[in-house]
């Protein structure tokens, strides 16, 4: 491979996913670094006066800030872009600098958003409180119910706005029906696809008109550090949030994209491995967990109502999954029964992590609206990593045993 090989998008566009995960964006410099190089510079220096001014101009390539371009940065986008089959990606500083990001850039007082009732509580926060300061009417929606959509347009509407599956209740969107409905009306349709990453659904081949990430989750994959992504249209990076990013900085650093990087070059291997061994889990467990009066909330299981629709728009259903067992009192003895799986409110680690999303990701939101969304006193959320399925069904056997259950 030449040293810029990855950046070339008529090389790269022959590549299989797993071929751009490791490889896509490359960019060596001149010493021919086998792994990508960590450029830790917030300037540039050039050799002329008039070198600079045409950057500025934008009638020249080549940095000119790190607030706007940085070659680690750069290489992320492009490998997230590829993996993505967008024309365009711009990183962030995390997950919800992408969401705000990708809201922000595009709304005005006076503009309407519809949005999924169930979602990650800091995009709830987003929808129900953030958005109408500014003036923007926001209508939140059974995102399941594909007439809801439509029933919610009003002659203002700019952006449907959802993730699918859903943060925690594992709600799944019929991307295609929603997307098209969006873009029949002119709508934006901005999709967070954080609990599958590209490598498991790519929500552009359904007709998302944007899609953001929190990197942070199954891209890094190891807890390490905190990212974000939005992928679009060259023009819409261009044109409609470029000039929000440029203006307000939330950018991701020259560190975390390289370890990001990293995460990549692994991903596919994760993300399908970490899949199966949910699903594995979530059999030996549903039984148990209905018996005692509860139930598993996991779309790669035929008892998800929506079951069907997702192993249709998804390449495998992801790593993470929900079980109700009635009460908080039930959820706490599980949890700190655990001897192997983590307590902790991350996912897409490869480490098995558990918790308890009324009381921690969605303790922010009011009861009323926890209620609306599913997310119960006896919810919990698991994200089932790559530790060995018989040690993961063992200590999960033994927290439901110390529970009752």
């Amino acid at each position: 491979m030449k040293k810029t090989t990855g950046m070339d998008r008529a090389a790269t566009a022959k590549w299989r996913p797993a071929t751009r995960a490791l490889r896509g964006g490359t960019w060596r410099s001149e010493h021919g670094e086998t792994s990508e190089a960590l450029f830790l510079s917030s300037g540039y220096t050039y050799d002329d006066a008039q070198t600079v001014a045409d950057r500025f101009a934008g009638t020249a390539q080549g940095m000119t800030y790190s607030r706007l371009q940085n070659p680690t940065v750069a290489m992320l986008e492009e490998r997230i872009a590829l993996i993505e089959g967008a024309e365009a990606c711009r990183a962030q500083a995390s997950g919800m600098a992408a969401m705000t990001a990708a809201l922000l850039c595009q709304l005005s007082a006076g503009d309407h958003v519809v949005a999924a009732r169930a979602a990650f509580g800091s995009c709830r926060w987003l929808v129900d409180t953030l958005l109408p300061k500014f003036g923007i009417e926001t209508t939140v929606i059974d995102s399941a119910d594909n007439a809801a959509w439509e029933a919610a347009i009003r002659p203002n509407t700019k952006v449907f706005f959802f993730e699918t599956p859903a943060n925690p209740t594992l709600d799944v969107v019929d991307l295609a029906h929603v997307c098209g409905l969006a873009r029949a009306h002119g709508i934006t349709s901005v999709v967070d696809n954080a609990f599958a990453s590209p490598v498991l659904q790519r929500p552009m081949e359904f007709g998302a008109d944007v899609v953001a990430y929190s990197a942070t989750k199954l891209m890094d994959g190891q807890g390490r550090v905190l990212a974000g992504a939005i992928c679009a249209s060259k023009q819409w990076i261009d044109e409609v949030l470029m000039p929000f990013q440029r203006n307000t900085g939330p950018t991701l650093s020259a560190f975390n994209a390289w370890v990001v990087m990293k995460g990549l070059e692994t991903l596919p291997l994760r993300a399908f491995k970490q899949s199966e061994q949910a699903v594995a889990l979530g059999e030996f467990l549903e039984p148990r967990v209905t018996k005692a009066g509860g139930r598993l909330l996991h779309p790669g299981l035929p008892s998800h109502p929506q079951h069907n629709l997702a192993i249709s728009q998804m390449d495998a259903t992801g790593p993470i999954f929900a079980l109700d067992v009635g009460t908080r009192a039930r959820a706490f003895a599980i949890l700190d029964a655990l001897e192997l799986v983590d307590i902790s409110n991350n996912i897409g680690d490869a480490r098995s992590l558990m918790c308890h999303p009324a009381s921690t990701t969605h303790a922010g939101l009011t009861e009323e609206a926890r209620a609306e969304m599913g997310v119960t006193e006896g919810l919990l959320r698991i994200n089932v990593g790559l530790e060995d399925i018989a040690d993961l069904t063992e200590d999960m056997d033994r927290a439901l045993a110390a529970a009752g259950i």
